[in-house]
């Protein structure tokens, strides 16, 4: 029987499948095992370890199965004491109460406190699961689009808050991956995705993987949360701005050698029996029963995004009637997997633009499959454009909730927003920050469409990208405009020792300037940039089609960046989020939240 691959291990003898111990995780300390639990105990103030009173945290191994720790249980304890409480007189505590700053910070600790002791529960408490993905979204990314969206509302823009900012519950995720100091897209989902940390460029294996290696997949296979939760009978959903087949979505429900095998064109030389990325999303159902004896599962509920090509035959009579290439798919196998899906499903609607979109009727409608693009959707601020006219990230969200939400076992969903990304990758800040501010929306419609008490919401990001936020700007500055010091109004702008003025966000590397006015696709940019640096006195640095200058030239596009990404969460699990962790983490909070593993194993016995 093949093995449920995921980093979470328990006694051979507890599962219904083998073994599961692989590469990338040694499953120390009971972290990983099926019946481990977490009790937290609040401590007054005067106890013994904590005067001033705290938390005390054990984690253990139920052996006994009686869902509490025993004393001989307990494994390792942590405690978590409030801080000595400051003297203050009178007058200085007059003078803190009425300054907006201690005000505003006081009330934010007052509701984490609330937060916590309402989020503190034990394994399983969340029904509903969803995973926000901004690609590409690191710190100065939530920064400068929380100005930005704080400025188009009318304020100075730095006291603004993005949705997921208010989450009570927040840390820090380490990106790298196991061969790659700044990694990929691929690497680092998989990681998300199963617990376990693997290679750059390939999707849903462990890094015993050889990147372009057919024969090098077999029997590495890892099991994924959302593969868990269509196990325990959950609805299962993948939305995506990007290629619905490229590495952040794929790595939901794929394994591949390559991320770039999104199609059977992409394998020309590949051999040994390894299916494209997109034949796996639409069987996904036969390959996921294939792989457990005995299972019987229902396919995904919702797939939205875009990547039509990879679903249709090198042929136009397969056309989609908004198509733009003469030739719109790449498929050299003459299959029509858009077809193929709707002869599997008689009971889904397949849609491609916004008109098919809006008609859906979520109540009736038990399955959606939305291709909406030839290759990646529009960037938000371009949609408009569209040829037939494509939904929001937003929009998509919420109609996946809304199907989703009709089974009563409730639902994982996975959410991207893949052309943040896209937009730094060509130096265009001012689409990465719009469809990050986009993503806040989506985020936003989530919070008010779900229950807090009973849904887990994780937002995060893959990695991040060498963009920065520089100079000295005074406060509520155009956050894409050029620097104007404090004091100063424009058009005294701040020079650089070149003599020049200079933007507040620009790159490390990346393609360089391009002045393209009210362009809002950043795409047409590549190959216009010009290198080095550029006189900006009369150039409007907050147009759309303006992209920024970079110090090291890379005309394909500029690159990734390293450092740690924020993870954000709110609902039952929540409180797992804390201080800096391996990116892996978050599947585990996920598996806590929903006790994804265990219900998964209960249906294979």
């Amino acid at each position: 029987m093949n093995k449920l691959m995921t980093s979470v291990v328990a006694v051979s003898a507890a599962l219904s499948l083998g073994g599961c111990v692989d590469d990338g995780d040694d499953g120390t300390n009971g972290v990983n095992g099926l019946n481990s639990l977490v009790s937290q105990t609040v401590l007054a103030i005067g106890d013994a370890d904590c005067r001033n009173g705290g938390l005390k945290i054990d984690s253990g191994l139920d052996d006994n199965n009686n869902n509490q720790l025993d004393a001989t249980e307990i494994d390792d304890t942590n405690l978590v004491c409030n801080p000595p409480i400051t003297q203050l007189s009178q007058q200085e505590v007059l003078n803190n109460t009425n300054n907006s700053w201690y005000i505003d910070s006081a009330q934010k600790v007052e509701l984490a406190e609330e937060s916590l002791q309402e989020v503190i529960k034990q394994r399983g408490g969340a029904k509903n699961i969803i995973l926000f993905v901004g690609d590409g979204m690191g710190a100065s990314t939530v920064t400068a689009a929380r100005i930005l969206d704080g400025q188009n509302k009318g304020m100075q823009g730095e006291e603004n808050n993005l949705s997921f900012d208010a989450f009570p519950f927040s840390g820090l995720a380490k990106t790298y991956n196991v061969d790659a100091q700044t990694p990929d897209s691929a690497g680092t989902m998989t990681a998300m995705m199963s617990g376990i940390k693997t290679d750059v460029g390939v999707v849903g294996l462990n890094e015993a993987v050889v990147r372009g290696d057919c024969g090098s997949a077999s029997g590495i296979e890892l099991a994924t949360a959302l593969e868990l939760a269509e196990i325990a009978g959950k609805s299962t959903g993948i939305i995506s701005t990007a290629r619905i087949t490229h590495a952040t979505p794929a790595a939901t429900y794929a394994k591949s050698a390559h991320r770039n095998w999104e199609d059977v064109s992409d394998m020309k030389d590949v051999t040994g029996g390894c299916k494209d990325i997109a034949d796996q999303l639409v069987n996904f159902e036969d390959n996921l029963e294939a792989r457990y004896a005995g299972l019987d599962v229902d396919g995904i509920e919702v797939v939205m995004g875009g990547g039509r090509r990879h679903f249709l035959p090198n042929d136009p009579a397969a056309n989609s009637p908004d198509a733009v290439s003469a030739i719109e798919g790449d498929r050299t196998d003459n299959r029509n997997l858009i077809t193929e899906w709707e002869a599997k499903y008689a009971n889904g609607v397949y849609v491609y633009d916004q008109n098919g979109f809006d008609a859906i009727d979520p109540e009736s409608t038990e399955r959606v499959f939305g291709l909406f693009n030839e290759s990646h959707m529009q960037y938000e601020a371009d949609r408009a454009n569209d040829v037939a006219g494509e939904p929001s990230l937003t929009e998509m969200t919420e109609k996946a909730i809304q199907v989703l939400d009709n089974n009563q076992e409730g639902f994982f969903l996975m959410v991207e927003s893949g052309r943040i990304d896209h937009g730094h990758h060509a130096g265009s800040a001012y689409n990465a920050l719009t469809d990050t501010i986009e993503f806040s929306e989506a985020v936003q419609k989530a919070l008010e469409m779900t229950n807090p008490e009973e849904t887990l919401i994780i937002v995060t990001a893959d990695h991040s990208h060498v963009f920065t936020i520089a100079g000295y700007p005074k406060r509520g500055n155009p956050i894409l405009g050029k620097v104007v010091a404090v004091g100063k109004s424009a058009p005294d702008y701040s020079l650089a020792s070149d003599g020049m003025p200079y933007t507040t966000v620009g790159y490390t590397n990346g393609p360089g300037f391009r002045d393209l006015g009210l362009e809002t696709d950043a795409d047409v940019s590549y190959g216009t940039s010009v290198t080095g640096r550029v006189d900006l006195t009369n150039v409007d640095t907050t147009a759309p089609g303006f992209h920024q200058e970079a110090l090291v030239p890379f005309k394909w596009g500029e690159t990734h960046a390293g450092e740690d990404v924020g993870i954000y969460a709110s609902g039952p699990g929540a409180h797992l989020v804390s201080g800096t962790n391996e990116q892996s983490l978050i599947f585990h909070v996920m598996d806590f939240a929903g006790d994804l593993v265990a219900k998964a194993n209960v249906v294979l016995k």
